[in-house]
């Protein structure tokens, strides 16, 4: 088929099981990627994964078991939800926290999706919801998206983006007006459970470590000195029992999610 032909097919699935297939066999006409992605998120709530597609089946490994468990809190991506920002496309490396790549998140969960980059197509069909399409490289290629790929990725953005709207134009979220329970209120709520009591400020620099922020960028963040942070950090090691940052992850990623969940 033609790349035409993959966006008319595109078009006739509109509002049908089958679109999400279909959009993703006319971006791969449009441009070079190795997988996809597509999650939808509502509010707080985890996300639901809507379309997954992958030649390397690392990719979406333990998408189920772990992402959706509480790791996608620390997803950059995830974030952009949060923040409610405009309808677009979104490159990771773009949005990442400064020490993402070196955080133990990215260590240990990111790297062993193979995943090597990805841009995100953002729509918001309502407020507090959002629809990812997420076009990533990974050990397939082994290779980031180049310039000449982003300019492939803008020129065909309006059409994708009108596209997502579209079909997801229904979607809608459980606007009760309840306000959630963040996610440093969780980890504190969660660990009390393992006889670990925390600070808020504890709280919030432990979540902010895991998400892969450096201590400059988690001063920044909660309007303190890095001596502060430093600080902070010197007394969350020494009520969790820990030396190090690999422990912290080891502790506190399971803690992300709901007890229940556990």
């Amino acid at each position: 088929m033609s790349t035409a032909e993959h966006l008319a097919a595109a078009i006739a699935t509109l509002g049908e099981e089958g679109f999400p297939a279909a959009l993703t066999q006319w971006l791969h006409a449009e441009l070079a990627f190795d997988n996809m992605t597509l999650l939808s998120y509502v509010e707080d709530a985890p996300p639901t994964p809507v379309y997954r597609a992958a030649r390397d089946l690392r990719v979406h490994a333990r998408l189920d078991s772990a992402y959706l468990n509480g790791a996608y809190l620390l997803d950059p991506f995830h974030q952009l939800h949060l923040d409610g920002v405009a309808e677009g496309i979104y490159r990771l490396q773009d949005i990442a926290p400064d020490h993402f790549t070196r955080g133990d998140y990215y260590l240990t969960y990111y790297a062993a999706t193979t995943l090597t980059d990805e841009i995100a197509f953002l729509i918001t069909p309502a407020p507090g919801v959002s629809v990812m399409a997420c076009l990533g490289r990974d050990a397939t290629t082994n290779r980031k998206f180049s310039a000449r790929d982003l300019a492939e990725v803008a020129r065909s953005a309006p059409i994708c983006l009108a596209l997502m709207r579209r079909h997801w134009a229904g979607l809608s979220g459980d606007l009760t007006g309840k306000a959630g329970e963040s996610v440093p209120d969780r980890l504190r709520r969660n660990a009390a459970t393992l006889g670990i009591a925390l600070t808020p400020r504890q709280a919030d620099v432990a979540f902010l470590i895991l998400k892969g922020h450096s201590t400059p960028s988690i001063a920044l963040r909660l309007s303190v000195s890095p001596q502060t942070v430093k600080v902070f950090r010197k007394q969350l090691y020494s009520r969790c029992g820990i030396s190090s940052q690999a422990e912290l992850f080891s502790l506190f990623l399971p803690l992300l999610g709901s007890p229940e969940d556990r």
